[in-house]
Parts: structure tokens; sequence; C-alpha cells
């Protein structure tokens, strides 16, 4: 799919949002299907069906993205709600991030590093001085976009069923200015 969106990174704008608010349910639907056909298809060849995705969803509850053990973000596009991403509590000055998801339409345009932008701050927010994440190691473009954006892969941190790749980021090390 050729990606037609604007690539303007100054039309997105992160907030924090109420993770049980329709337009986040939507996007972590959206982000649940996105990333568990990517394993059907690839551990499958198929798409997963609509009992299985369902299921999944179900099984996997977002309601910890909320105070007190974290916090969810939403990314606009132009107004409309595109992206997302949680974090949760890991101990007292780290976070763990999860359900980081640009809408595939709009990747390319900035989201991604307008959301992670975000969450450094909302983590800082928080209290946290490192932030930490597992993905799969066949989600490139997230791996990409996490690499691009200061994190660094580390030891396995959890055992998840999916977690195959843990990467972190030491948010007390400034980034470099450009000049």
């Amino acid at each position: 799919m050729t990606n037609t969106a604007p690539r303007r990174s100054d039309l997105w704008a992160v907030t924090t949002a109420d993770v049980t608010a329709p337009e986040a349910l939507e996007l972590l639907r959206d982000y649940y299907y996105d990333v568990a056909n990517s394993y059907y298809r690839l551990h499958l060849g198929r798409e997963g069906t609509p009992e299985e995705l369902e299921t999944g969803l179900a099984g996997s509850p977002s309601d910890d993205l909320a105070a007190p053990t974290g916090l969810f973000l939403l990314g606009r596009h132009d107004g409309t709600a595109h992206s997302c991403a949680g974090l949760r509590r890991y101990d007292a000055t780290t976070v763990e991030l999860t359900r980081v998801f640009v809408r595939p339409a709009l990747r390319g345009t900035g989201g991604g590093a307008a959301l992670l932008a975000a969450v450094d701050e909302a983590a800082r927010s928080m209290g946290a001085d490192r932030i930490i994440l597992d993905t799969r190691l066949d989600l490139i473009e997230a791996r990409t976009l996490y690499l691009r954006n200061g994190y660094q892969e580390i030891p396995a941190y959890n055992n998840g069923p999916y977690a195959q790749v843990w990467y972190g980021k030491d948010l007390t090390v400034l980034a470099p200015q450009s000049s």
C-alpha cells in the first residue's frame, strides 16, 4: 500500500486519554488485530478468525494503563485519533511501554516519533528514569522505530509468550543537540 498522507509531523498531537474511551478502545482493537494477524500470517499462513481475534483481545486487557498503575496516550493526526501507546509502572523508577500503534495508512508521517516523544515526557511525569519494552522479532517497523528513538536492546526482563527481543531507554541521558 502506498502512503499518500502528508509527511508533516506537525499534523500530529499526542495527549493522555482515558483508556476506556470509545476512540481508545477502537485503536486498541485495531492494534490487537494488526499484531495478531501479523503473527497468524507468519506462523499459520492465514488471517486470524474473528473468534480468535476477539478471544485474544478479551484476554489482553489494557485497564492497567490508567492511574495509578499507568497511563494511555492517543495520537491525533489532523484532529483524528490514529495512534496510541500505553505505559505501566514496572518498578519505582521504570515504566513498561506497550500497545504502541500507528494506523498503517499513516505510518511514515512522523506519528511514531511524535508518539515516542510524548511517551518520554509521560514516563518522566510518572517519576520514571527508564522505559522498557518487549516485542516480537517480526515487527520490524516497530523495532526500527524504537532504535531510531534512543532505545537499545537489553537482556530479557520477562518471559512473555510473544516476547522475543527487549529494549530499554535511559531517560536521564540527554539527547545530542543538533547544530
